[in-house]
């Protein structure tokens, strides 16, 4: 596994040591339990960079078998961002990417990062690397049906009085991050990675209509998101209307980790805190799947 220095830090800053790390099995290849587990996806969170070099995290749409392994080493999606959606347009031959399967049903979860091979009406992605992880803080969920609708989009720089509110009843939402490789300073290089946060409802709190935080609580010790965090605080965040009614809420910004122990020790369970600014919103109409709760 490929340690960078942000996740030293924060591995040590935590009180870990590199031995015996994490709770993912981390590989570059696609084994079969794998290959399968995408084919049978009804979604895919995918993480990029627009031509700012802002970071944003997309869902993907599809009947099972619209993502799929194409051998050990790559993967094809039959989708790609829509028109209004941050990402529209991103994803080019090179660009890197990061993507999570999450079957709320079962609470399995699969990350995946690497590079776009082609985005032509779709994805192709050369995986770099692929691992599963422990399936903590997942509101179990099932798809109930499809709403099609047309994709429209509202832009702004901060947080409606709507928005706040979606997101401070949110038992979930996903996270993209990224960090540069030593010696580069652009995004060129970008490596990215898409994860998940869950827990009750109310677990992220907005303290007004540029910026909000979230409890950290124990994960598989990896500290990819946070270890990213650290070197390029740049990040972007997801929240979806799991009932299908409402947009889905991107957001992109910078996110800082809070170590104070005072805080720390007044929410049971955490072991830190990110507080995240916003420099601007994205509100996509038009779910296309509806969950419910199971």
């Amino acid at each position: 596994m490929v340690t960078h220095a942000g996740e030293l830090y924060v591995q040590r800053r935590a009180g870990f040591t590199r031995d015996g790390l994490g709770s993912a099995a981390m590989g570059v290849r696609l084994p079969e339990v794998a290959r399968q587990f995408l084919s049978e996806q009804h979604m895919l969170v995918v993480g990029g960079h627009d031509d700012t070099g802002a970071v944003w995290a997309s869902p993907l749409y599809g009947r099972p078998g619209f993502v799929r392994a194409d051998g050990e080493r790559r993967i094809v999606v039959d989708s790609a961002p829509d028109q209004g959606d941050p990402l529209h347009g991103a994803f080019t031959p090179g660009s890197p990417v990061g993507a999570i399967a999450l079957e709320p049903a079962t609470r399995r979860r699969m990350r995946v990062n690497g590079t776009v091979a082609d985005g032509d009406g779709g994805l192709i992605i050369e995986v770099d690397q692929v691992f599963a992880n422990c399936p903590k803080y997942i509101t179990p969920r099932e798809v109930e049906g499809e709403s099609p609708a047309a994709p429209a989009a509202r832009r702004a720089t901060e947080l409606s009085t709507a928005d706040i509110a979606r997101i401070a009843a949110a038992d979930t939402f996903f996270i993209a991050t990224g960090a540069f490789p030593e010696g580069s300073s652009s995004t060129d290089g970008l490596g990215l990675d898409v994860s998940h946060r869950g827990g009750d409802p109310g677990f992220v709190s907005v303290s007004g209509p540029g910026t909000l935080s979230w409890p950290e609580y124990r994960g598989n010790a990896m500290f990819m998101t946070l270890g990213n965090l650290h070197l390029r605080p740049e990040c972007g965040l997801l929240f979806l209307d799991w009932p299908g009614a409402g947009p889905a809420l991107h957001l992109t910004g910078r996110a800082r980790i809070d170590w104070d122990p005072a805080r720390i020790a007044a929410c049971p369970g955490a072991e830190r805190f990110i507080d995240f600014t916003v420099d601007e919103v994205v509100a996509v109409t038009g779910s296309a799947l509806r969950w419910r709760e199971v």
